[in-house]
C-alpha cells in the first residue's frame, strides 16, 4: 500500500477507533457482552474510570484523524498502550480464571486496535 493510501485509511481508522472508544467499550461492557469486557467482580468505580479515559482518548484521536502527521505522539501512545493494556489483561485473563472471558473480547480488542494503527502509520516524517 502506498504512503497516501495509507494516510487515508489511518484517518479513518483513527476515527472510528475515536467513536468506538467513546461510546463501544461503554456499550461492551455494560450492554453487549460484559463478561468479556468487564470485570467479574463487577467493580463500577474502575469501569467508570477506564471508560472516561478511554472516551477521553477517543475525542483526541477523532480529532487527530484530521492531521494524523501532527499527531504522531498519540497516535504511538495509542499503540503502545494498547499493547502493554492487552498484554496485561492477557496475562491476568491466563491467571484468573473469571476473567478468560477477556481473552476472546477486549485483549484482541486491543491488540487490533495496536495493529492497524501500526500498520498504517508513517514510518518516517517525510511521509
Amino acid at each position: 500500500m502506498q504512503p497516501a493510501e495509507k494516510l487515508k485509511y489511518l484517518k479513518i481508522a483513527l476515527y472510528l477507533f475515536g467513536v468506538i472508544f467513546i461510546a463501544g467499550i461503554y456499550l461492551m461492557m455494560m450492554w453487549i457482552w460484559p463478561s468479556g469486557w468487564g470485570w467479574t467482580p463487577r467493580q463500577p468505580e474502575y469501569e467508570q474510570m477506564i471508560m472516561g479515559v478511554y472516551a477521553t482518548l477517543g475525542v483526541f484521536l477523532i480529532r487527530a484523524a484530521k492531521n494524523p502527521l501532527e499527531h504522531a505522539s498519540l497516535i504511538w501512545f495509542t499503540i503502545w498502550s494498547s499493547i502493554v493494556h492487552g498484554g496485561i489483561m492477557f496475562v491476568q485473563a491466563l491467571v484468573d480464571e473469571t476473567e478468560r472471558a477477556n481473552l476472546l473480547g477486549d485483549v484482541p480488542a486491543l491488540f487490533l486496535v495496536a495493529g492497524v494503527l501500526w500498520y498504517l502509520m508513517p514510518k518516517s516524517a517525510s511521509a
